[in-house]
């Protein structure tokens, strides 16, 4: 009887110790399983502080670092490369007509590429006044006129002498028309379009008492058995000379002088004189060309001032 009930209070003491042993183990795992999360904490946050100071590249900013900038049509996808648009993969179109230039339009037939505010083929509206022309010199020093079928022409339209020597068909309202040669030019307050024409070519038109008409005018390349000449003004030299062009049929553009190897383009002045001021091919050969592009070239006219040196050719009619 004793001894199977020691055997028995054996078995039991056996069991309680294993079963304390069991949960010392688990607690002693429990503790160390806590002080091992309570370590690896700081490491975490430190890297989570890193990460958030350092982001990684997104697709966008792996597609910029590859491939350059994007261009605002270019979509990134999930590997990074950027994808076009229809758009982009568009072709551009082809301008249209608006956006083509255009060629200048060419110059109408027999419009002189030359001309300055006259022109031919042209009508011009305005009035005719009248003056007392006396000999029929003027502001184009051309000298006394061998008729008084002359004008002067406005500021505007006087061009810088440019109308010197041009001949024009005036028309008043009531039908009468006459030709004039512009020998003067008329200050303000003669308006663009005005004719100050002598008494004498007025008087032909209408009334002088009537003193101002509406006209209409238009140059003209007149017939004329006229040829051009040539004068020298006074003081010429070869260090310093004027040139003039008399008697051309057509309104005179561009006066040049032989100059070395070439042609030497003269200024023109208000007073109808071409100037070398430093001499440079006077005595020399000229060229006259006319609003049309004629040129003419003259030889063997020698500086004597002040001098109507005639030539021999002139223009051709249009």
């Amino acid at each position: 009887m004793n001894t199977a009930r020691q055997a028995a209070r054996q078995r039991r003491q056996r069991r309680r110790l294993a079963l304390g042993t069991t949960l010392v183990a688990v607690t002693a795992a429990a503790v160390l399983a806590y002080l091992a999360m309570g370590w690896s904490l700081p490491d975490r946050e430190a890297e989570a502080g890193h990460a958030a100071a350092t982001p990684r590249a997104t697709a966008q900013e792996r597609a910029t670092t590859t491939t350059g900038t994007p261009s605002a049509s270019a979509k990134p996808t999930a590997t990074g490369s950027p994808t076009p648009t229809a758009a982009a993969k568009t072709r551009p179109a082809r301008p249209s007509a608006k956006a083509t230039p255009k060629r200048p339009p060419r110059a109408a037939p027999n419009t002189p590429s030359l001309a300055g505010r006259i022109r031919p083929n042209t009508p011009y509206t305005g009035v005719a006044t009248a003056y007392e022309a006396a000999d029929g010199n003027g502001a184009c020093l051309f000298g006394p006129s061998p008729d008084l079928m002359i004008a002067a022409m406005n500021a505007t339209d006087y061009e810088t002498s440019r109308a010197c020597g041009a001949h024009v068909l005036v028309r008043a309202a009531n039908g009468k028309s006459i030709t004039v040669r512009i020998t003067n030019v008329c200050p303000l307050p003669c308006a663009p379009g005005q004719l100050d024409l002598s008494q004498q070519a007025f008087a032909k038109l209408d009334d002088l008492k009537v003193g101002r008409i509406p006209i209409t005018w238009e140059l003209l390349s007149p017939s004329t058995s006229e040829t051009i000449s040539i004068r020298y003004k006074t003081g010429s030299s070869p260090y310093w000379c004027g040139i003039q062009a008399i008697g051309h049929r057509n309104p005179v553009a561009r006066l040049e002088v032989r100059a070395g190897d070439g042609w030497r383009q003269l200024p023109r002045t208000g007073y109808n004189y071409f100037l070398s001021e430093n001499g440079s091919g006077c005595g020399g050969s000229i060229r006259v060309t006319d609003i049309y592009g004629e040129r003419l070239t003259i030889t063997g006219i020698a500086i004597r001032p002040d001098v109507v040196q005639r030539t021999g050719v002139q223009f051709a009619q249009h």
